[in-house]
């Protein structure tokens, strides 16, 4: 008699979702916020030149991500910040430059959004994070997290000024509904999955409006703060984050 085969656990090369793993996350978009605006802004190299720049980042540390053998917190976390400032120079360039606006940009990358959501699915069987550890799944959950990002972006802009809540009421809002998020995963039966990606992408606005009202004018709302000593300090707590709360590797099972 043969016994069935027990699925053999694997380490993916994302990590385990923990609370730790969502301070880090509101840090790392705060900081592409912050980030992203230094170089379009601050070094006036302007909102292409910026994308420029920082595509090129990012795909230069997703091709180290997927090439790497096992996880690696710091590479994990440096391919986040890079998606988080891509998609802010981004956003700002289909915003601004493009002339579409903000809800026009919203609507636009919440479409690109859920078609890479649906090509997932359609072409692995499953969307959620437990199952990234093949070289596919990596490249779907990458092209998600970027486009999530630079939709972040443009809803916290669309929050902040068009709908007028400005950068307090606006990071209010979207505290909220992570916490709306964070109750429905302790006390109904959505799925994990959903509550995920819907966490996810609701904390890049978080991180927009804060990093805006960290170095936006005092007219405009912020504190005016230096863009770069701004993201210097986010970059420190990032990496002590790192160091100080060791984080583990998510398990998938196949």
């Amino acid at each position: 008699m043969t016994l069935p085969r027990k699925p053999k656990a694997t380490l993916s090369k994302v990590p385990e979702v923990t609370l730790i793993f969502w301070i880090i996350k509101i840090a790392a978009t705060t900081l592409g916020e912050t980030g992203g605006d230094a170089v379009s802004m601050s070094m006036n190299l302007g909102y292409l030149v910026g994308t420029a720049i920082f595509a090129a980042v990012f795909v230069a540390t997703v091709v180290a991500q997927v090439g790497a053998k096992h996880f690696y917190p710091v590479l994990y976390w440096s391919t986040i910040i890079a998606s988080t400032t891509v998609g802010t120079t981004m956003a700002d360039f289909a915003d601004r430059s493009l002339g579409i606006g903000y809800a026009g940009g919203s609507s636009l990358l919440f479409a690109l959004l859920m078609t890479c959501l649906f090509l997932w699915y359609r072409s692995l069987g499953s969307i959620s994070v437990d199952t990234v550890s093949s070289p596919k799944a990596e490249m779907f959950y990458w092209a998600t997290i970027m486009f999530s990002q630079t939709l972040g972006t443009a809803l916290g802009d669309w929050t902040a000024d068009t709908a007028g809540l400005g950068y307090t009421g606006g990071a209010l809002v979207f505290s909220v509904l992570l916490a709306t998020v964070a109750a429905a995963y302790f006390w109904t039966e959505t799925s994990p999955t959903v509550l995920f990606w819907i966490a996810f992408i609701l904390t890049r606005p978080l991180g927009a409006v804060v990093g805006d009202f960290f170095d936006k004018p005092h007219a405009a709302g912020g504190l005016a703060l230096s863009r770069y000593t701004a993201s210097a300090v986010l970059l420190v707590f990032i990496m002590s984050s790192i160091v100080i709360f060791p984080q583990r590797a998510a398990r998938s099972s196949h």
